[in-house]
């Protein structure tokens, strides 16, 4: 280590006084023998546009001192231009064979080889075991320490991507070589080595943990949009410290990022699953105020990140909508189901966009899949919506549907099911697949989060034939399935907290009245009740019920009582900015309704705003005589 370190300083200091290297043969002696040289004229291109010559993602220009001693040195700017000039990977090699070459330029070769075997797709194989090309890495690590900074950056890079063993003597010499200069690289060089790293070995490369501490630590140079939009694309998941001075950085550049740029940086921010508001909001901000035109690309992309963050913009969601909404018509399938969907994530309902949407549908049903449909479906059943041809939409569906049913995976055949349930939308061949036994048996045992939802899901299915579907027959589940669909402990919410103890003033009693009651239907109510014709209210325990898989009372409710459930809407309950319930919950009033309840709602909106218990009580017993009051009459 120690007679490195020795070497290198002494080539820093004598460097000056050494002589140039020979001069360059004519470019007509690199023509193959037997032919005539024919005059060829070379661009006049400095060496340092060769490096600006590659990818994006290798060149990131000089160092000072290396522009300096590029165009002090003819010998090297005509070296450059000849191997900018060359067109194929033989005419490169050719070099090695007629000029003496230093490190550096064998170097440069290297990565125009690199270059070319990528533009041309060659095979990376043969060049490696190339005579020539073997001459060349000979030539490079040989004074390794005397290659410029960038050269080494995408030297490496070369390497990489043509392939190289990385347990090479070379490959380990610039890898070793590329670590001891870290601190000399400039930062757009730092973050272009990440990016390229990140994207090739991912998290595990030992050499792009050592690249992300000094960016870690040099953060402060971050300049420029599309430094920060690539290394939060492509690196802020590596490391989140780093991602934590990226946000910092965007939302300083918020307002200098172009709609592509948003789009970028909202899609890595979805990837990973960082919900950062400050930087949401502003880029949101920004989105609305400067750029008035959007591509379709970035619509879909901004609706589908905001979906995956749940990240509520109503402003941008209009936007969105009324920008897409002309193109649904061109759009591909697998665009109008996820456009379908984001927004269904969102519980954004725009009813233009989706009759938009509904139309496509019934235009270009043999082009859509059955993914496709169901996923259509999904997304109209969990806002509820209903098309406006309605009958014709689902008939069309129908047909589409009923001949593929055996080909739906499980979870994906119960979630198509349900949605039509909700839809009311649901026909006996339907319901006869997932109620049949041997379909349910798949899960009965098993533990898990997901097959506790799907029993969820077919208990509400069972409920929706029992209770919608009078031609429906059966099968029907078991006792056994209905038992156990009692949801885990959740949080109590203020609306659920407050709702219980103005209840308790209704009831008078606690016989009068039960808690948290969870039905064979799958439908949790919040308090249950049974009133008189005079709403006064009765023991509740004294009448058999139904509703409960085991019933305490036997007797039968006298003439003229109702038994009332109260049901509470909390803000997640509805669509977006409406007070129009999801389709879930709209299920399962309906369902409750149709079981002989008496449905009293009491949504978030309305009773959060009564600061005084007497105020609750009184409004709980308002709901009720009013909701009495529209049975009798109806």
């Amino acid at each position: 280590m120690a007679a490195r370190l020795v070497r290198r300083c002494c080539w820093h200091h004598f460097t000056p006084f050494t002589t140039s290297p020979p001069s360059a043969f004519p470019a007509a002696l690199l023509v193959p023998t037997g032919k005539v040289p024919m005059p060829r004229a070379l661009p006049p291109t400095p060496l340092a546009l060769f490096h600006t010559s590659s990818p994006p993602s290798w060149a990131d220009g000089f160092s000072i001192q290396e522009q300096v001693e590029d165009r002090g040195n003819p010998e090297h700017k005509g070296m450059g231009q000849l191997i900018e000039a060359a067109g194929s990977p033989q005419e490169l090699l050719q070099l090695s064979e007629l000029h003496a070459l230093n490190s550096n330029q064998a170097s440069l070769i290297i990565t125009q080889l690199a270059r070319l075997a990528a533009e041309n797709k060659l095979e990376t194989q043969a060049v490696l075991r190339e005579e020539r090309f073997q001459q060349l890495i000979s030539t490079m690590d040989a004074q390794i320490s005397q290659v410029w900074n960038n050269t080494l950056v995408n030297l490496l890079k070369s390497l990489y991507s043509l392939g190289m063993d990385s347990n090479r003597k070379e490959m380990q010499s610039v890898e070793q070589e590329v670590l001891w200069r870290l601190r000399r690289l400039t930062f757009r060089q730092l973050a272009s080595l990440a990016e390229f790293l990140a994207t090739r070995q991912g998290k595990e490369s030992k050499l792009l943990n050592e690249v992300i501490k000094k960016l870690e630590l040099r953060w402060t140079e971050l300049e420029g949009t599309r430094t920060v939009v690539t290394l939060m694309g492509k690196v802020g998941h590596v490391s989140p410290a780093l991602m934590d001075r990226l946000e910092d950085k965007a939302l300083e550049l918020a307002e200098q990022f172009s709609p592509d740029d948003i789009r970028k940086i909202t899609l890595a921010l979805a990837y990973q699953n960082r919900r950062c508001v400050p930087l949401l909001r502003a880029l949101s901000y920004h989105l609305l105020q400067k750029h008035s035109e959007l591509s379709l690309n970035v619509l879909m992309d901004l609706i589908f990140a905001y979906g995956k963050l749940n990240f509520h913009q109503p402003q941008v969601f209009q936007k969105v909508a009324t920008d897409l909404h002309p193109h649904v018509a061109t759009m591909t399938p697998g665009e109008v189901t996820r456009c379908a969907r984001s927004f269904a994530l969102l519980k954004w309902l725009s009813l233009p966009l989706f009759e938009a949407i509904a139309q496509y549908t019934l235009d270009n049903t043999k082009q859509l899949s059955v993914t496709h449909l169901c996923g259509i479906i999904l997304s109209f059943a969990r806002l509820n919506f209903q098309p406006s041809g309605s009958e014709d939409f689902f008939n069309t569906v129908h047909e589409e549907l009923q001949s593929q049913l055996d080909r739906l995976e499980p979870h994906l055949l119960t979630d198509l099911v349900w949605s039509l349930c909700v839809l009311q939308q649901a026909r006996a061949p339907y319901l006869q697949r997932v109620l049949a036994p041997h379909f349910y048996t798949q899960i009965r045992g098993d533990r898990s989060l997901k097959a506790q939802n799907l029993r969820l899901k077919l208990v509400h299915i069972n409920a929706a034939a029992k209770l919608e579907t009078p031609e429906y027959q059966g099968p029907f589940l078991p006792p056994e399935m209905l038992s156990s669909v009692e949801p885990a402990g959740e949080k109590v919410t203020l609306l659920q907290s407050t709702l219980r103890e103005a209840l308790a003033g209704v009831l008078g009693s606690q016989d009068n009245g039960c808690f948290a009651v969870h039905t064979i239907y799958g439908w949790h109510i919040d308090a249950e009740m049974v009133v008189n014709s005079e709403n006064k209210p009765l023991p509740l325990k004294d009448f058999a019920a139904p509703h409960l898989l085991r019933s305490e009372g036997t007797k039968p409710l006298p003439p003229g009582a109702r038994r009332v459930a109260f049901l509470r809407w909390e803000f997640p309950s509805f669509s977006n900015r409406s007070k129009d319930l999801l389709g879930r919950h709209a299920m399962a009033r309906r369902h409750l309704q149709a079981a002989g309840f008496l449905v009293v709602d009491v949504p978030h909106y309305e009773f959060l705003d009564l600061k005084l218990e007497r105020q609750r009580t009184a409004y709980l017993r308002d709901k009720l005589n009013k909701a009495m009051a529209k049975e009798m009459a109806s």
